[in-house]
């Protein structure tokens, strides 16, 4: 029986906390409305469409925001399993290697164990998410221009969680009962990624069988 992912990862780990919409904002409101279509069995391909009348930067960090919380709870139960000596590398198979450059400490293009790429990337979308100039929190304040470009980017990069999950780690997650909820997290984020054009489909490829098997 498959189980959601609060219960199959209610271990005693230490996972970074939850980023929240504050209530009363457009965004929670919009948060609240996703949430809703989510439970409420909609088929996912009309629940991440664009809302009438609603702004689709606003939409676009919500789910930005909430892809993160939720691919950020994957990567930290995974971390389990996922070491420096079982991943050496931050890879998809043998095809695929994704190296880190963060432009600060990793100037160049860097070889990293998995673990520790992916714990790079959860404090960089974190940092950016946090970042006033490009999420917004205050009413009136604009998005900048180049808003859309940098969650590009970071959905980009949480699309190699994925890669690596499924590809390495497919195993324990049938395991510990939670290929089910993954499957649908992952059809959510695919599904909005597509709705939007906000990864280019070169990057899908590492998982393109698996996108065909439980997106289609």
């Amino acid at each position: 029986m498959a189980l959601c992912l609060g219960q199959v990862f209610s271990k005693d780990k230490t996972f970074r906390p939850r980023k929240r919409f504050e209530p009363g904002t457009q965004r929670f409101e919009l948060y609240k409305k996703a949430q809703a279509s989510l439970k409420s069995g909609l088929d996912l391909r009309k629940v991440v469409q664009l809302p009438e009348g609603e702004n689709i930067n606003d939409w676009i960090a919500v789910h930005v925001v909430d892809f993160f919380n939720r691919i950020n709870l994957i990567y930290g139960t995974m971390s389990e399993f996922c070491t420096e000596r079982s991943c050496p590398i931050m890879s998809g198979g043998l095809r695929y290697e994704y190296r880190w450059q963060d432009g600060d400490d990793y100037k160049k293009p860097t070889k990293l164990p998995a673990l520790k790429y992916m714990n790079l990337l959860m404090d960089w979308i974190e940092s950016l998410i946090n970042n006033e100039d490009i999420f917004p929190t205050r009413v009136g304040v604009p998005f900048p221009k180049n808003f859309q470009q940098v969650c590009k980017k970071m959905l980009s990069r949480l699309f190699r969680v994925f890669v690596h999950v499924y590809i390495h780690h497919f195993d324990s997650i049938c395991n510990m009962g939670a290929e089910a909820h993954i499957n649908t997290c992952y059809k959510h984020y695919y599904y909005f990624i597509s709705e939007f054009n906000l990864i280019d489909h070169s990057e899908l490829e590492p998982l393109k069988e698996m996108t065909e098997k439980i997106c289609n």
